[in-house]
């Protein structure tokens, strides 16, 4: 039997979010495709240079494609990114981005919804990240401030001390 480390109260009494659609006028969200490896990296290349993300060798996107959901403009090109990390307790979301002439248009608010979804039907209950940044998105779609010691083992000892991320979650 597995059992889920205890929540936090705060996590066990957020209401679940409704269910969105993955397709808007101008961009459709899906699953990442095997051979898009190299476009997760090149979308995510200038976040790791700004700070915002971790390096990421291209090996590594192109053998994790899979786990990613992005966001693609009617042309093809890969404008947004997310990826999702199922664990036995648990999901992680990571690599988070949006292109920057997309920000602010909703584009990462759908990329988040498609990952709650992804996690509902993985039968995930709760869902963590960690971010750098201000949070604000991940706030505003019910994440809370989280201690790293109820996030899934092999993930909280992944985060390096030095780039002084938060940790968050989100009960779905």
């Amino acid at each position: 039997m597995i059992t889920a480390p205890p929540r936090p109260a705060a996590l066990a009494t957020l209401p679940p979010l409704a269910p969105r659609t993955t397709a808007s006028p101008g961009f459709t969200v899906r699953p990442a495709r095997p051979d898009e490896g190299a476009a997760l990296a090149a979308l995510s290349r200038p976040f790791a240079r700004a700070g915002a993300l971790r390096e990421r060798p291209l090996s590594l996107y192109v053998a994790q494609a899979a786990d990613f959901l992005v966001a693609q403009a009617p042309d093809g090109t890969l404008e947004g990114c997310l990826g999702v990390r199922v664990h036995p307790t648990a999901g992680v979301l990571f690599n988070f981005c949006v292109a920057r002439h997309r920000q602010g248009s909703g584009m990462g608010a759908r990329l988040l919804h498609a990952a709650f979804a992804r996690a509902r039907n993985r039968s995930l209950d709760t869902l963590f990240t960690a971010t750098t940044g201000s949070g604000r998105l991940f706030l505003r779609h019910g994440f809370l401030p989280a201690s790293a010691s109820l996030a899934p083992p092999v993930w909280a000892e992944s985060l390096d001390p030095r780039r002084g991320a938060r940790v968050l979650a989100r009960t779905l």
